[in-house]
């Protein structure tokens, strides 16, 4: 069965539970539909990888976590359950001390997110002196301490400096390193290494590995990057269109996928095996969120649509080998196991 849906051996429960969340946004159009019934457990020191293209809601499942949503958008519906306790009920002050001290969050571009008029140091302390009761000499000694954990070479010298004087993925540091300063129990990572080379994304990949074994902290990780996803995840949720298409273990998923939006990902990513391979794009144009369509939200794209599709969201069935795909073309193939448990 899939490595999240557990309770872990040792007796840990799930840190972090999301129920049928459903989070929307309003517009001068309408309101938008970008979450609709998403569910998962987290358990302490493993990782999550959220994936799909831009507009399938896995940022704005982030965001809703954090209570971070634009002044337009809302939690219409579901539950956040940390450690058993529903945090969307939280108060506005209760989720500013929630934030940072058991959950952290690494934005997808480290130069936009960082402020260029203050020395990283600063920004640093600042996000330390928030949530400790200690004085800037000692917040100071943490975060330069904290910059030397993350792999940054004279961290005394990078603590006075700007933004604008690092690269890319020193930069990406700092952002990971103002993260991790308070030793949270759950880490965000949204597209955590956008704009990297492919070396640098190697090392910070690496680097977010070592720090959760350090902490046992459990990752969230949001990609479009399916190659990031299998080096890090021990289990990977597939989403279009704020719905889950399926989930299972990284094996599961890149050797045996039973959605059509998931193998249309695959298909499209270079196959190093075999370079001469043309990629397929998946055809058509993204779901509109303001007119979701009655079934599958994928219909409209999937060259095997049937019906059924067009009338009635599929259920999440459980695949011979384990995994959950919610896709009509495994009924009429017969191709689940029967699991009320599942099921509900």
């Amino acid at each position: 069965m899939a490595v999240l849906e557990q309770i872990l051996k040792n007796g840990e429960q799930p840190i972090l539970k999301v129920v049928d969340l459903h989070t929307s946004f309003t517009t001068d159009n309408g309101e938008v539909q970008a979450v609709n019934g998403l569910s998962f457990n987290l358990n302490p020191g493993t990782t999550l990888g959220i994936v799909g293209e831009s507009g399938s809601g896995k940022s704005v499942t982030a965001y809703s976590i954090m209570r971070i949503l634009e002044s337009n958008g809302h939690v219409t519906q579901g539950k956040i359950l940390f450690n058993g306790e529903d945090i969307s009920k939280y108060s506005e002050k209760q989720m500013a001390d929630f934030r940072g001290n058991k959950i952290s969050i690494i934005f997808q571009d480290p130069m936009t997110s960082l402020n260029p008029v203050y020395t990283v140091g600063n920004q640093i302390v600042e996000a330390i002196t928030l949530h400790q009761q200690v004085g800037r000499e000692e917040a100071k000694a943490e975060a330069i301490e904290m910059l030397k954990q993350v792999g940054i070479n004279d961290a005394e010298r990078r603590f006075r400096q700007y933004p604008h004087e690092l690269s890319g993925g020193m930069r990406q540091r700092v952002m990971i390193a103002m993260a991790l300063v308070s030793k949270p129990s759950i880490l965000i990572a949204d597209e955590p290494t956008t704009a990297l080379d492919v070396t640098i994304q190697a090392q910070i990949l690496e680097l977010m590995q070592e720090l959760q074994k350090k902490y046992h902290m459990a990752i969230i990780i949001v990609t479009h990057d399916l190659g990031v996803i299998a080096q890090m995840a021990d289990e990977i949720v597939v989403m279009y269109g704020g719905r889950i298409c399926e989930r299972g273990t990284a094996e599961d998923i890149f050797y045996n996928p039973c959605h059509e939006y998931t193998k249309g990902l695959l298909k499209s990513i270079p196959n190093v095996d075999n370079m001469k391979e043309k990629l397929i794009p998946i055809e058509g144009s993204p779901i509109n969120l303001l007119n979701l369509p009655k079934g599958c939200a994928f219909c409209a794209r999937c060259s095997k649509a049937m019906k059924i599709c067009l009338e009635q969201v599929p259920p999440e069935l459980r695949m011979p080998d384990g995994h959950l795909a919610s896709c009509w073309i495994n009924v009429r193939d017969n191709n689940y196991i029967v699991d009320e448990e599942a099921a509900a």
